[in-house]
């Protein structure tokens, strides 16, 4: 089998996070609730997430504010600083109520990769609700979350879909 070059990876990714994305609007729809999104980047998946939830209080979180202009999180939820640090600081307002996470944090460095993903397993589950969906770029060791199926239209190994504890 050939290896797939970084333009088919990125390509599949967005692919499956499309997929994935909807797929987590269908399961939380009626369902009350903020939604987390670790990792703002550009704004990209931010921009996707409020057209589709525009009720919903969306808390993003990154270092630093690197949003296209029309990507802009309302500022009274964008948190910037380290998420090991300004997650934790919500986590009273939070606690059991977040619906949908995204953690879209993954990088090419695979101990980084690995540091990452113990942070956002080990941040998540204090404020997810119970039966909520965490979304991510990176496979989760979510202690007590069942995995989902991925959705058609995603590709395995590209995007990671979690069930929180009912």
């Amino acid at each position: 089998m050939r290896s797939i070059s970084r333009l088919e990876k990125t390509l599949f990714r967005l692919q499956s996070q499309q997929a994935c994305l909807a797929y987590a609007f269908a399961e939380i729809a009626g369902r009350p609730g903020p939604v987390v999104e670790l990792g703002l980047g550009l704004g990209r998946t931010f921009d996707h997430l409020r057209r589709h939830l525009p009720e919903r209080d969306i808390h993003v979180f990154d270092r630093v504010n690197r949003a296209y202009e029309d990507c802009q999180p309302d500022p009274a939820f964008l948190h910037l600083g380290e998420i090991e640090e300004t997650l934790p600081a919500l986590a009273d307002q939070l606690a059991g109520k977040v619906v949908l996470a995204n953690s879209d944090l993954g990088s090419h460095d695979r101990e980084l990769n690995r540091i990452v993903a113990a942070m956002s397993a080990r941040l998540l589950p204090p404020v997810m609700a119970p039966g909520s969906i965490v979304m991510s770029d990176l496979p989760l060791p979510l202690d007590d979350f069942q995995s989902v199926p991925l959705p058609p239209g995603a590709l395995e190994g590209s995007y990671y879909l979690y069930r929180a504890p009912a």
